[in-house]
């Protein structure tokens, strides 16, 4: 679907300024030194200082700045021209030199000339492309030898499902277009949002075979029965931070990890 970026820019641009009021982003703590990443992401980084990163579809910047204030150089890309505008706004409060480049994933090696020593990107961000050995290769390109990616996303079994979680309603595999309207939004179900939304399911295969065929080596993958948002409906919180579907208890993933390295 060829119009498919203009669709999502339009859906994106119109959630920044709910996400930007909503408690799921808590943008008046983040302004006082709250970081948005999460143990599973902190983990997998490590220390960072001085290093290069490429944050890809990094929305309003949160998760950008938080790196930048562990001492990394960051640079954030995102589709959403309002969203970076809001994410140069909250760098300056913030006083962090973060640097935001507005482009579509498969188009920024047209854009941005420059290596990086980590790729980074998380939750909720692979279902909006629709070729995962292309963004491989796009991840692959930005990267220094022995530069590493670090994934963390939304588990696919997770995007099978209705959003009350009572049926299989989309196919686990990359079998169609997913073409949608959706009231609100994760941050906000009853925000004045209804914008049309295209995307994709990946299965764990398209992922592992995107990373591999870039000629990325696989370091690490793991898959978590909880997750640390509660951006679904029916989610309870098990542990302080830590939220699993009510109705399907421990019993099926919700987030998986990858590191994989450049050779």
């Amino acid at each position: 679907m060829e119009n498919y970026l203009d669709i999502n820019r339009k859906l994106w641009n119109a959630k920044v300024d709910s996400h930007l009021k909503s408690d799921f982003y808590f943008v008046d703590e983040f302004l006082k030194g709250r970081t948005s990443l999460n143990s599973i992401e902190l983990a997998l980084l490590g220390d960072i200082k001085d290093k290069k990163i490429l944050h890809l579809q990094c929305h309003f910047g949160q998760d950008s700045i938080s790196l930048s204030r562990l001492g990394a150089k960051i640079t954030g890309v995102d589709l959403s021209d309002k969203a970076l505008e809001a994410a140069q706004d909250l760098a300056e409060k913030c006083g962090t030199d973060t640097q935001f480049v507005l482009s579509d994933i498969y188009d920024l090696p047209n854009v941005l000339h420059e290596k990086f020593d980590i790729v980074y990107t998380s939750y909720g961000v692979i279902g909006w492309l629709p070729d995962l050995e292309k963004w491989g290769r796009v991840i692959a390109h930005f990267l220094n030898p022995g530069g590493k990616l670090i994934l963390v996303e939304f588990h696919p079994v997770v995007w099978m499902y209705d959003d009350d979680f009572t049926f299989v309603k989309y196919s686990y595999f990359n079998d169609e277009i997913i073409s949608q309207t959706s009231d609100g939004t994760y941050a906000d179900r009853t925000a004045e949002i209804a914008e049309e939304e295209i995307s994709w399911n990946h299965p764990t295969a398209d992922v592992l075979t995107g990373v591999l065929q870039a000629n990325l080596e696989i370091r690490f993958f793991q898959e978590y029965n909880w997750s640390p948002y509660p951006c679904f409906r029916h989610t309870e919180e098990f542990e302080k931070g830590k939220y699993r579907l009510a109705p399907f208890g421990n019993k099926v993933p919700l987030v998986f990890s990858l590191v994989a390295q450049k050779k």
